[in-house]
């Protein structure tokens, strides 16, 4: 069977299974809408919750950007699951202790305040609409790739089973959906993995095949990949950087916390029957996350490994000189899958030196002998462009693997980007059908009412995403890691704080979001070149590009959330503290039942 067919069979059966699955689980009530009525299994939840977590950014880029990267794509890896860890540790049990549908309306019942809650739907839904931008390119890339059709086309697609799904569904079909969509995408991932490991290393677990000697060699996979990348001029793929380490660690900070603050995850632990439950469902979360984000140094490396292999044949395993005319390959001789990965302009070639060959180098590199062999061989710059979303969805390709293995990739790449889409709009739902229309504009609605609301608003919010994936605005690179950002600054802080200081009052945390929110968007449209003073580009009037020490704007959420908490206890000591109420209310959620400070036991 042709690949075309395959993809199309796959892909088919995977939404007629998420199609059928809503139907099964759709929602009845407000409860099953917002929670799926509090009555999933902590496994089933665990499951569902990597599949809401794991998004497009996970499954299609993460490999990518370490692939290009190198060592300084790590930050991606530690961010994410130390943020995780934060998240099951310190925050979710907590807050389903609190017993609430959403985050806004924990921070409005917590600050006893409708103005902190109306603040916090604000950065929820600057962070979530940020965040979906980046499932819906996703989603038009797989779909443009694999099924033969536009990257418009695709988005539209995708808008049509996310509707079918969520908006019928709710939480609970959700729910079950991402299960199903967690089975598809971590078969897509380790499966080519596994395959290309063997064939790369010959250990068919690719986390160990990363450390073992290739296939033929008496040197590791890293070790020749080191030797290989220096050679076209690159940095060391293991020991290169993403720029200064205090970036780097600030970047990670931003992430971690991020993930922390970020309310589609956080609304999957309301919807477990205990607050042992939502523990548990948190560890096995984990557990179901660490699957895919310990496979991916591995699909990363090996990549990298396969792309050079392919554009400088011989030169990985021959160790011929890769700036000789017989280790670069011809343009016409180039293998079908770069043939069809030109037509999504993902991948790009253009001869500039007109000898009919492509030649693959580091267009900045540093190293005085690789650039004299280049200009030995006619180099007038590098004539090959790889975006880096690419490096998973085509993988299976560069290494001819079976056609059902790359139509299973397809599949695998759709679930992740709808899976956290539905999540992302399940939270934007929630906060404007559950916190701002009965919340604040109509308490008295009824839950018929209620529940029709909150169809409407995710129907709106579904277009609203589509036409943002098609007219993505013009500082939308890196919209994932700025989504954790908005939240890292806007919403952690104000949700630590609501935990773990009961002296915090509403003033404090409604000045703290405000101030993080505020200076974190200033920093990056700043960067982009949106704020202007007298003609000039702002930033570079006060020191250039990513002046604050170096910090880039994706990095900027941990600084956002450190003038959070300062603005946030500074207001607060110049204000009138909580009512005793809100205090004991703090102190409950906080210290487990059966404490002594609870039940006054001695």
């Amino acid at each position: 069977m042709d690949l075309q067919t395959m993809t199309y069979l796959v892909v088919g059966a995977s939404f007629a299974l998420y199609i059928g699955i809503a139907i099964w689980a759709r929602a009845g009530s407000t409860s099953e809408f917002y929670a799926a009525g509090g009555s999933v299994h902590p496994v089933t939840n665990g499951m569902a919750t990597a599949a809401d977590w794991m998004s497009a950014a996970s499954f299609i880029s993460m490999a990518g950007l370490i692939s290009n990267m190198g060592y300084g794509g790590g930050l991606f890896l530690m961010g994410w699951t130390g943020g995780y860890v934060l998240l099951a540790c310190l925050l979710a049990p907590y807050l389903r202790k609190f017993g609430k549908f959403t985050v806004p309306q924990f921070i409005g019942d917590r600050f006893y305040s409708k103005t902190a809650s109306t603040v916090a739907v604000v950065c929820l839904l600057t962070a979530s609409i940020t965040y979906i931008i980046g499932q819906m390119t996703g989603v038009g890339v797989a779909f443009s790739r694999f099924l033969g059709v536009s990257n418009e086309m695709g988005i539209y697609i995708g808008m049509g089973i996310v509707f079918a799904y969520a908006v019928f569904g709710g939480m609970k079909g959700i729910t079950y959906t991402q299960v199903a969509q967690y089975v598809v995408l971590i078969l897509a991932y380790t499966v080519p993995a596994i395959f290309i490991s063997l064939q790369l290393t010959g250990n068919p677990i690719p986390q160990l095949g990363l450390g073992s000697n290739m296939v033929g060699t008496d040197v590791t996979l890293l070790q020749k990949l080191d030797q290989v990348v220096v050679d076209l001029g690159f940095g060391k793929y293991t020991t290169t950087t993403a720029g200064s380490t205090l970036n780097m660690f600030v970047y990670t900070l931003s992430l971690m916390i991020g993930t922390a603050g970020l309310p589609h995850v956080i609304m999957r632990f309301f919807t477990v029957p205990k607050v042992e439950d939502a523990r548990y469902s948190a560890g096995w979360a984990l557990v179901f996350i660490a699957i895919l984000y310990t496979t991916a140094p591995a699909v990363a490396a090996m990549a990298k490994m396969n792309l050079i292999r392919t554009v400088t044949p011989g030169v990985v395993m021959q160790g011929v000189d890769p700036y000789t005319a017989e280790s670069q390959i011809k343009f016409d001789e180039r293998p079908d899958w770069m043939k069809r990965w030109e037509k999504t302009g993902l991948l790009k070639f253009e001869d500039k030196n007109g000898d009919g060959r492509i030649q693959y180098y580091n267009d900045k590199t540093k190293n005085e002998a690789a650039k004299a062999k280049m200009d030995e061989a006619g180099w007038k710059g590098n004539e090959l462009t790889v975006n880096a979303d690419i490096i998973v969805l085509a993988n299976p390709e560069i290494a001819l693997l079976p056609n059902w293995v790359i139509a299973l990739v397809a599949a695998g790449g759709l679930a992740a980007a709808l899976s956290t889409a539905a999540g992302l709009l399940m939270a934007i739902s929630a906060a404007v059908s559950h916190d701002l229309v009965k919340g604040i504009f109509k308490p008295d609605i009824s839950e018929s009412g209620e529940l029709m609301a909150g169809k409407i608003s995710m129907a709106i919010a579904i277009v609203i995403a589509g036409y943002l994936g098609l007219n993505p605005p013009g500082f939308a690179a890196g919209t994932v890691a700025l989504a954790f950002g908005i939240a890292a600054s806007s919403l952690f802080p104000a949700i630590m704080m609501g935990i773990f200081s009961k002296k915090m009052n509403k003033e404090g945390a409604v000045a703290g979001m405000l101030a993080g929110l505020f200076i974190t968007l200033f920093y990056v449209f700043a960067h982009k070149g949106i704020f202007f003073i007298k003609g000039t580009d702002f930033l570079p009037m006060i020191g250039g590009a990513n002046s604050f020490f170096g910090i880039t704007p994706e990095a900027f959420g941990a600084v956002g959330a450190l003038v959070n908490f300062i603005v946030a206890f500074v207001v607060d000591k110049m204000t009138k503290e909580p009512p005793e109420h809100i205090q004991a209310l703090v102190e409950s959620v906080r210290i487990p039942r059966g404490a002594k400070a609870v039940d006054g036991a001695h």
